[in-house]
């Protein structure tokens, strides 16, 4: 069996976000479990970099699209180790290879006549890259970005995709995994019950350079989405390499709904016109609303990888993604939750297991694995519950029901501390004629820590090689472990020498960097006279700078608010647009702004000024006359550098 598994190739407008990394910690958790099955793997991810907004973005910051490309690209490749993914392979639109392929295709379908030179009057949204049809706005507006379309006519290419369409939708009611979960299906067969249009799949030159020229037509440059897509093939060397013929027939898509129409409905279509199968499925998971609110970048609310590391660390952010969300629908992520996972789930529940399990073994039979004796109904039970488990865990996360897989294993481990309790190894310690149903206990604990750690390795690579450790394995045995072959319960040798180790997960405070209930009553009751408080008095820690989120913004537009005398509102780049409010009016005229780079606080709690909600701060220095002066930087900086 073969598995070509792929995330969408992420846009390099902006730097990796939750979102981002959901999608591709799926995609590596699937390709593990793949791997964990014994399965012939190929996994990719990337970057798409060509397009509107790139250019845009390149000019704000004042440098050219190939190298802001670059430089937000390494972004994505540098995320994705600290968060134990690991890709095969890391495609990005502007390789050269890709390039050629492109226009290889673009080629073959015009020369085949199923593209064609016309014309088209529509309404475009620059943040989609697409023109939008009148069903698709809500209020006159796009419903992703929150603005109206410009209205746009000009001479472009079209690609025959409405010649597909009964095709399309003859193969998706015959292949009924091909879209899951079914809701994204029905939505695209609902779409599909409408003509479809043909695609537009060029822009001219006169009005955007950063693309792949069309071989037919140099006054015109590709579609981002004709020349994002067909990165899914030639990341296996399409149309020569070995690896195409080897995996594309088993493909398999994970995307976000928001991108569900051109990976349904474009994609297959195109792949009719080149002459090749669809891809095997496609995998269309929900958003992740930030404290009950759509994560966006506009309004300043995006959660950055880096960030959850530093707070909770690989292993619980991977396991809160994947147990929160039910894949397909939007979920909500908040410190709040996260944090009552690691305690609950991993502190309680499985580090408690572990760790009690360990100790007695450690405790009673001198760190040795026991061998068992005869089973009891109570062995049979937890043996019996295991096995079963293995079987649920592994259709599950076939499934891409990834909650479900984890509430499966977790089953198990409420099992296992039940067995604890109920057996009172403890108890049996004290009875030298109870030795043998002691050594069945501890051996039995051994075993089950054994199956959980194996079936949890795709999710918690790390935390499942430290229990593995533990167990008495070698990291070169772990890394050869497999549910075809270790799957099975019984497989612990008795004899093996277990390590006692710190815990696996501690329990965290309900606010990550907030001062606890002791902290803030030391606060309180510290007595401004003593000597120690005013030597202390206004220092922070270098733990607090760390807390402040400092951001190089570049100034867009400035406007002065309507009743206010003292505030601005200021759109800013860092490297994304959001809006600011500063109360620098009296010192600064909005005109003088324009362009210029400011420092930013960035990860502030939105406020509301004046009707305008502000997403973050400006520093400024107010001097012995009480003026203000902004922060000012010797040259010209990346807008969203980080400020260290």
């Amino acid at each position: 069996m073969s598995l070509y598994i792929t995330t969408p190739i992420y846009y390099v407008n902006a730097r990796p976000h939750l979102g981002h990394a959901y999608t591709t910690i799926i995609a590596d958790t699937y390709s593990r479990f793949k791997r964990l099955c014994k399965e012939d793997v190929r996994f990719q991810t990337g970057t798409d970099e060509h397009g509107d907004k790139i250019a845009e973005a390149a000019q704000t910051a004042g440098i050219h699209p190939k190298e802001y490309a670059d430089r937000i690209s390494s972004m994505f490749r540098e995320a994705w180790p600290s968060l134990a993914i690991r890709p095969d392979n890391f495609i990005r639109t502007t390789d050269e290879h890709h390039v050629q392929t492109v226009q290889k295709i673009l080629q073959k379908v015009h020369d085949q006549g199923d593209i064609y030179l016309g014309s088209y009057s529509g309404l475009y949204c620059r943040g989609c890259e697409r023109f939008l049809t009148e069903k698709e706005l809500v209020d006159g507006k796009c419903p992703d970005h929150q603005t109206a379309p410009t209205p746009i006519s000009e001479s472009n290419y079209f690609f025959r995709m409405s010649k597909y369409q009964d095709w399309l939708i003859d193969h998706i009611q015959k292949n009924p995994d091909f879209i899951t979960p079914e809701r994204y299906k029905n939505e695209v067969l609902s779409f599909l019950s409408e003509p479809l249009e043909d695609l537009c799949i060029s822009r001219p030159k006169s009005r955007l350079t950063w693309g792949i020229s069309l071989p037919f037509d140099d006054d015109f440059v590709t579609y981002v989405w004709f020349d994002a897509l067909i990165n899914y093939i030639t990341g296996i060397g399409y149309p020569d390499s070995e690896k195409f013929s080897g995996y594309w027939e088993v493909a398999e898509h994970v995307i976000a709904k928001d991108i569900l129409k051109p990976h349904a409905i474009y994609w297959p279509t195109m792949l009719r016109a080149i002459g090749l199968a669809p891809y095997k499925r496609l995998h269309v998971h929900g958003y992740w609303n930030i404290n009950e609110a759509k994560m966006s970048k506009s309004i300043g609310n995006v959660v950055r990888p880096e960030a959850l590391l530093q707070n909770f660390g690989v292993d619980t952010v991977r396991y809160f993604l994947l147990r929160e969300m039910s894949f397909g629908l939007d979920a909500s992520f908040s410190d709040e939750n996260i944090i009552a996972r690691q305690n609950s789930d991993l502190a309680n529940d499985l580090g408690n297991l572990f760790s009690r399990a360990l100790t007695m073994i450690n405790k009673f039979a001198n760190g040795i694995v026991p061998a068992p004796a005869d089973l009891e109904p109570a062995d049979k039970e937890l043996a019996g519950a295991a096995v079963n488990m293995v079987t649920e865990y592994t259709a599950q996360m076939n499934n891409f029901a990834f909650n479900r897989a984890l509430q499966a294993v977790w089953a198990i481990i409420s099992l296992a501390n039940k067995y604890i309790v109920s057996s009172e190894p403890w108890v049996l310690a004290k009875d030298p004629a109870k030795t043998d149903r002691l050594k069945t206990v501890l051996y039995n604990l051994a075993e089950t820590l054994r199956l959980i750690g194996l079936v949890l390795t795709p999710v918690m690579p790390e935390t499942t090689l430290k229990m593995a450790m533990a167990l008495g394995s070698t990291e070169d045995e772990h890394s050869r472990q497999n549910l075809v072959d270790h799957g099975e319960w019984g497989l612990t040798a008795p004899g093996v020498k277990i390590n006692l180790g710190p815990s696996l997960f501690p329990r965290l405070e309900k606010k990550v960097g907030a001062p606890t209930k002791d902290g803030q009553k030391k606060m309180k009751e510290m007595s401004p006279k003593s000597k120690e408080a005013e030597s202390d008095a206004g220092l922070v820690t270098f733990d607090d700078f760390k807390k402040l989120d400092l951001r190089v913004a570049e100034i867009k537009t400035a406007e002065k608010i309507k009743k206010s005398d003292r505030l601005l509102k200021l759109t800013v780049m860092a490297p994304e647009e959001r809006t600011l409010v500063a109360g620098i009016a009296e010192y600064y005229k909005p005109e003088d702004l324009i362009g210029r780079q400011v420092i930013m606080v960035a990860n502030l709690k939105p406020a509301k000024l004046m009707g305008v909600t502000s997403h973050g701060m400006i520093l400024a220095a107010r001097d012995e006359q009480g003026r203000l002066s902004l922060s000012a930087l010797a040259g010209g900086v990346t807008p969203g550098s980080k400020v260290s």
